[in-house]
């Protein structure tokens, strides 16, 4: 009841932030809060075996909060790979723990997360997929910066973490109602 009252305020103040999963979230958009990060964090706080990519989702985005936005997008990245990662433990798919965002994916494809009926209308799915948040957690800070200094504008921090929510609830939602999880 405190923490729904303090969010009230907050929201009332418009301060742009919200008290969530017991972390300081920062809020952009109110819909995209609601329809994307809102969910992701229930989804991800909801079984253990998503522990690991809830704490890489809550570290994106108290990075994000701090103007850490390299941060913000590697740890966005890390928690689209660990949801991965637990539903293909979960269903009992193989891989293997240092598989690439593009292998996993294409392991959930092959294994039909995303039903056959669908694929079609899905093909550029997949590629929306790894040409999503990894690309640009790898090209802006995945793999190390070299000799000149990448900078992150916060426009491109905040899409990445929203486009991992997104990914994150779609991939968790195929999956439960794929096969029942």
């Amino acid at each position: 009841m405190l923490i729904n009252d303090i969010n009230v305020r907050l929201k009332e103040a418009g301060v742009g932030y919200q008290f969530e999963s017991g972390q300081i979230i920062r809020i952009d958009s109110q819909y995209i809060h609601s329809e994307a990060v809102k969910p992701v964090l229930q989804i991800l706080g909801s079984e253990d075996r998503f522990k690991g990519a809830n704490e890489e989702f809550l570290s994106a985005h108290n990075h994000y909060r701090h103007g850490n936005y390299k941060e913000a997008i590697i740890n966005a990245g890390k928690a689209f790979d660990s949801t991965m990662k637990a539903i293909c433990h979960k269903q009992g798919w193989d891989f293997k723990p240092h598989d690439t965002a593009g292998a996993l994916v294409s392991k959930c494809f092959a294994n039909k997360l995303i039903p056959d009926y669908l694929q079609t209308q899905f093909e550029s799915l997949e590629k929306v997929f790894v040409s999503g948040v990894p690309k640009l957690r790898n090209t802006l800070g995945g793999h190390g910066q070299g000799v000149e200094e990448i900078t992150v504008p916060e426009s491109i921090a905040n899409y990445t973490l929203n486009l991992a929510a997104s990914n994150i609830v779609l991939l968790a939602k195929l999956e439960k109602e794929n096969f029942g999880s």
